[in-house]
């Protein structure tokens, strides 16, 4: 048996993920095992999607965050690990600054990745369950600062597109709803017309719905469970989504904007039903490096 350890640091517009994954290779499985996952809310897009720019204390917190992540990648005895940057950094304009500051601290280098790049990182995980269906899905990931849509039949990506609405930049005013409307509904409508169609979800917000929904692993949640669950947090002050239900700061504020994004396309696509497999950008990437490692 051979084993790796590999990382991925996904540097998103509302948090900042490490994930470390244990990869255990026989002679004929590889299997992909969570050993850590650490997430800190340093929210990039707070600074971009008001002012442009990431700010200097920002800066620091997220230098911070990344000299810490390259400390515990030495104590797991990382083999192999990438950083990446998505939206957030994509649009600061002093994105080259930041990525110098950042690597000067930690010694960390982020690579800022297109929307597209960032979806076919997500599609580097484990989603041969629905990729290899004959059904047709439209995968789903909603970040802080934008929302990233595919429609997938029989491993086949049909069409993608990245929008630039997230929780981040809904919450904060950057962006509306009607943009939903106007933007986001005709393509939605346009690609899954004549189509039976179910979601499969992804993000940070999404995966909390599933996990205090009570339904075991691999089981979907129903339209009418999300558009129930975005009304009843909506009506909510964000003290007590806290106090009601036990949650972190950084999400009692932002789960509003991710369910009104999950409810609308769903809607949109006349969809029933959306998956949870509980995989993301940084999933995506250590299966990709691994791919990539093995066929050099």
């Amino acid at each position: 048996m051979n084993i790796y350890t590999y990382a991925a640091i996904d540097i998103g517009s509302n948090a900042v993920r490490l994930l470390i994954n244990t990869i255990y290779e026989t002679q004929d499985t590889v299997t992909f095992n969570k050993t850590s996952l650490v997430r800190v809310p340093v929210r990039l897009g707070e600074d971009v999607f008001t002012n442009e720019k990431i700010s200097e204390k920002t800066i620091g917190r997220l230098s911070e965050a990344m000299t810490a992540y390259k400390l515990l990648m030495n104590v797991y005895n990382v083999d192999c690990y990438r950083a990446f940057a998505t939206s957030a950094m994509r649009e600061a304009k002093n994105s080259k600054e930041v990525i110098e500051a950042v690597k000067e601290k930690s010694g960390i280098e982020i690579e800022v990745i297109s929307g597209k790049e960032e979806a076919k990182i997500i599609f580097s995980s484990e989603l041969k369950n629905f990729l290899e269906s004959d059904h047709f899905y439209l995968f789903v990931d909603v970040g802080g600062g934008s929302t990233e849509i595919s429609l997938l039949n029989k491993g086949k990506v049909l069409n993608s597109q990245s929008f630039p609405i997230g929780t981040v930049r809904l919450l904060d005013g950057k962006i509306s709803e009607n943009f939903l409307h106007e933007t986001v509904k005709p393509w939605v409508t346009k690609i899954t017309a004549d189509k039976h169609v179910e979601l499969i979800g992804s993000g940070g917000n999404i995966n909390y719905v599933f996990k205090n929904s009570g339904k075991k692993e691999g089981k979907f949640l129903s339209h009418s469970y999300i558009h129930q669950q975005y009304e009843l947090l909506k009506n909510l002050s964000y003290e007590e989504r806290i106090e009601t239900f036990n949650m972190k700061p950084d999400r009692a504020d932002v789960i509003v904007p991710a369910l009104l994004i999950y409810d609308s396309v769903m809607k949109y696509a006349h969809a029933t039903r959306v998956h949870i497999p509980k995989i993301g950008a940084a999933d995506g990437m250590i299966n990709l490096m691994y791919k990539r490692n093995k066929n050099q």
